[in-house]
């Protein structure tokens, strides 16, 4: 069994910083690309930010310059560095990772962190 796990969701004032992580465990063989999604309330999920296992990263045009996806590899974990934070930014954050597991690919999510972001 595979499971996402989300961490460093909290509230914070406009300007400030927080950083999400994303634990992924289980019977993992290999993980292909690992990213973030959000939703806020009324609006459907989007893209925030998504790393290959090689490659560049890719940014929705919302959050670039002021976030930041990285991976570790050797730890099957995936860290947003979200800075200069917006009201708007507030929504729940999603984990998402391609993952070969029991003889196939398959996607995973995490549960989901709540970010809120105060004016």
């Amino acid at each position: 069994q595979v499971k996402l796990v989300e961490s460093g969701g909290g509230l914070v004032q406009a300007g400030g910083s927080l950083r999400l992580s994303c634990a992924a465990s289980g019977s993992i063989v290999s993980i292909n690309g690992m990213g973030w999604y959000r939703q806020a309330p009324g609006k459907l999920r989007e893209l925030v930010a998504r790393i290959p296992t090689g490659g560049s990263a890719i940014y929705a045009d919302s959050v670039k310059d002021r976030f930041t996806i990285s991976r570790d590899n050797a730890k099957n974990m995936v860290y947003l560095q979200m800075n200069s934070l917006k009201p708007e930014d507030t929504a729940v954050y999603y984990c998402k990772a391609g993952i070969f597991t029991w003889g196939k690919w398959d996607d995973y999510w995490g549960q989901g962190t709540q970010v809120t972001v105060s004016s």
